[in-house]
């Protein structure tokens, strides 16, 4: 497990179990969308409080399976970003279409690591109810076209609509800001002098079986690309993550 996944799962246990044991916790932490500006830590700490074990259980385990490889390939300091960007919009977005309605959990903010699986791993098989495989991106997509129709129609089931499409739509921003700002043009600037062929060269001697499991699919799948295409074929983004894995001695230092 990741370290923030780690330290998520236990803030999240640890402010579950303060619920039980002192029954006015629940609505301090609570987020009221019309209370925001007397109440304005809420917007932070209703993503840690939850109404039953069953939807700490859920969201606890989602984060479990989703966390660590999104943890992997954004590293820590992103990874915590996107995790509490995606729980803030999800307020955001709660003030705007339900204001009067108080909500509680973490859903929210999973549910933009979960995005951010989808994105990074479209194609990755998703077991719905433990039975139904189904890729990553057609689960998102179906999810969130269900949170649209139920948030508008209004949920019977007493489930955060708009805190989960909040959710999306703020990983969807960060994931983008991450692209344009520091993904594509800092790569074309700065990356792709530092991780070319002099570094890359030695791309055979990477040992995929060194890996940590949560990378080693994306290691296999880019070395497969350079078998088939060429080193070459491969955009800035996946030549920084492949240097990670160059053994130390075939790197070569960049010149300034």
């Amino acid at each position: 497990m990741t370290p923030w996944v780690k330290r998520l799962i236990i803030a999240n246990i640890a402010v579950f179990f303060l619920q039980q044991t002192v029954p006015t916790a629940t609505g301090q932490l609570a987020f009221v969308p019309a209370l925001v500006l007397i109440r304005p830590w809420t917007v932070i700490t209703y993503m840690f409080a939850h109404a039953s074990i069953t939807h700490i259980a859920f969201n606890m385990l989602s984060l479990y399976f989703f966390g660590p490889r999104v943890e992997e390939r954004l590293g820590s300091n992103r990874f915590i970003a996107l995790y509490g960007i995606s729980g803030i919009t999800g307020a955001v977005l709660s003030m705007i279409f339900a204001p009067m309605a108080p909500i509680i959990g973490a859903s929210g903010a999973v549910l933009g690591i979960m995005f951010a699986f989808a994105r990074f791993w479209p194609t990755a098989q998703i077991l719905v109810f433990g039975i139904l495989p189904i890729e990553a991106r057609l689960a998102v997509i179906l999810f969130a076209l269900y949170t649209i129709w139920s948030g508008f129609h209004g949920s019977t089931t007493g489930v955060a609509d708009f805190a989960h499409l909040g959710g999306f739509a703020g990983a969807w921003i960060y994931l983008t800001y991450l692209d344009r700002r520091a993904g594509t043009r800092s790569f074309r600037k700065q990356a792709i002098p530092l991780v070319g062929k002099d570094i890359l060269g030695n791309w055979k001697r990477v040992d995929p079986k060194a890996v940590h499991e949560v990378n080693r699919d994306e290691v296999n799948r880019i070395l497969d690309k350079i078998s088939s295409k060429g080193l070459g074929s491969l955009t800035p983004q996946e030549r920084l993550f492949l240097s990670n894995f160059v053994p130390p001695d075939d790197r070569v230092p960049p010149v300034s």
